[in-house]
């Protein structure tokens, strides 16, 4: 990508609310996606294909054997490594899904991995040190995947050390997995060893796969058993807060941002010219001027909105909870110097804006826990183009809402307590927490779509409100279980132990022997 791309791509992201990678706040987050990205990157895509397409190679018995790493003396197959390396590079992509789509990272996700590598700028963008640079893709994805193995097996080895008692749940949730694996692979006629390699790889098999989800899901237990350990009283939390505002602090302004970015020209051949510095400080001097007119006219009566003119490359924008990021503008609005109607021009790199400064604050406002029961309508069978295709869909939605219906009508009808309600929900509920009643607790404000936020939200809303909400996900059956803790207060606290978990996950990272082995590790991918 050339320079001036990039850099219009930047300010396209930057728009949208996109911040920096290189940010310290971004670097924890690759920290956060690196202890959290353990299992469900594998479990999850094996079971969304609904068809099987094509297996690159056939089944070796000397592929899936052959050793490919060696961690602290214990010996990893190449079916194993693949396991953890599917899931790394996975997760990887969904992570990394606006950078891939703006073209800030190399990689081709359609090429093979060890036909690239690892720019100057990748580096950058993932926070990697500069003899990362040259590497290529799947040795840095191989990297990452030997870390997490290495960390699994001493996390495990922590758990048996200390005598951990795993929980019912990590046998009920294998059971659960390896269930629906086998009832994937029978919807598409295939074995499980056949649907798994379609997947993950011709190495892959059940007994690999159920091994490796059975340590994943243990690792899970025991971390989450250590990150429910973790606690904070309000007086840390406020400290917190305190220390670092500008994470938690969003501030309501206006702005009016005037392009200063010099047109390119063609020459006789048809390529592009970039614009001389010239042409270019010229651009700018106009921006500032128009800039200064607009502030003008403004301090004179006229509001912010009505002095845009986006067809010329002038363009309003009123976000009322802007978070902070590294750009001019939002560094004057969260300068604890602003005063609500404060109104100033600020230069950025190719444009200048008037910003106009109404407040500063932080959520104030309490999270909410409530229950629902989500009643899915049936999958049509039919094509979009296939004649009663929509009728079968409204039938479908009838039927669902019927039933929705029913089943609210049955609980109110009985004890219409919140415990009566779990139940209904554990019986009846589609969505992923029907086992737990059905409970989502701390939901903030946007966490849900709309219709369904609304109602958690609405003014009037009190514990044991119930009702039927429509979303695209079908109807859902609600109960107000009541408020809960200041948003604020969730993210510090969420941010603390987010912290103190990836201190506690990088205990694990360190000081392993790792082997890799060429004659494996060439299976794996």
């Amino acid at each position: 990508m050339s320079a001036s791309r990039e850099k219009k791509s930047r300010q396209e992201l930057n728009s949208t609310g996109w911040t920096d990678p290189r940010t310290a706040r971004e670097a924890q987050q690759r920290k956060e996606e690196r202890r959290t990205s353990i299992l469900y990157g594998v479990i999850a895509v094996v079971f969304v294909l609904v068809a099987i397409t094509v297996i690159v190679w056939k089944s070796n018995i000397i592929q899936k054997t052959a050793n490919a790493a060696t961690i602290d003396g214990q010996k990893y197959t190449a079916a194993e490594v693949n396991f953890h390396y599917q899931n790394v590079y996975r997760n990887f992509i969904n992570n990394n899904y606006t950078m891939l789509a703006y073209g800030m990272l190399s990689l081709n996700t359609n090429a093979s991995l060890s036909s690239q590598t690892l720019g100057e700028g990748d580096a950058a963008m993932l926070g990697l040190e500069p003899d990362a640079v040259g590497q290529t893709w799947k040795d840095y994805f191989v990297d990452q995947t030997l870390e997490q193995m290495a960390a699994v097996q001493a996390v495990l080895k922590a758990a048996q050390d200390e005598g951990f008692a795993y929980p019912g749940s990590v046998q009920e949730n294998y059971d659960s997995t390896m269930e629906s694996l086998r009832s994937a692979a029978s919807a598409n006629g295939v074995s499980v060893n056949r649907y798994l390699q379609a997947n993950l790889g011709s190495t892959m098999t059940e007994k690999v796969y159920g091994q490796r989800l059975m340590a994943t899901l243990q690792y899970e237990a025991y971390a989450n058993a250590k990150q429910d350990s973790l606690t904070y009283s309000d007086a840390e939390l406020e400290n917190a807060y305190k220390a670092d505002r500008n994470t938690y602090d969003r501030v309501n302004y206006e702005s009016i941002t005037v392009s200063g970015l010099a047109e390119s020209t063609t020459d006789a051949d048809g390529n592009t010219v970039d614009p001389t510095e010239e042409e270019t400080a010229a651009a700018m001097a106009a921006a500032l001027a128009k800039a200064e007119e607009i502030l003008a006219a403004y301090e004179g009566g006229e509001s912010l909105e009505s002095l845009a003119d986006p067809d010329n490359g002038v363009t309003y924008s009123h976000p009322e909870t802007a978070s902070y990021a590294s750009n001019p503008t939002l560094e004057w609005a969260f300068d604890d110097a602003r005063r609500s109607g404060d109104a100033d021009i600020v230069e950025n790199s190719s444009s200048y804006t008037v910003a106009l400064f109404h407040s500063k604050s932080r959520f104030e406002y309490n999270t909410v826990d409530i229950r629902h029961v989500l009643i899915r309508p049936e999958e049509t069978t039919l094509s979009s183009e296939d004649e009663g295709y929509q009728a079968d869909v409204d039938a479908k939605q009838a039927g669902a809402k019927a039933k929705a219906e029913e089943l609210y009508a049955q609980w109110k009808s009985g004890a219409a307590t919140e415990d009566s309600f779990a139940d209904l929900a554990r019986e009846n509920s589609a969505d992923g927490n029907a086992a737990e009643g059905g409970i989502y607790t701390e939901v903030y404000q946007g966490q849900m779509v709309s219709t369904f936020n609304d109602w958690c939200f609405d003014s009037s809303r009190k514990s044991g409100d119930s009702g039927i909400v429509e979303t695209d996900y079908g109807y859902h059956i609600m109960y107000f279980v009541g408020q809960n803790t200041p948003y604020w207060k969730v993210q510090v606290r969420d941010n603390l132990v987010n912290t103190a978990m990836d201190e506690w996950y990088e205990t694990f990272t360190q000081d392993h022997t790792i082997g890799k082995s060429d004659s494996g590790l060439k299976y794996v991918g």
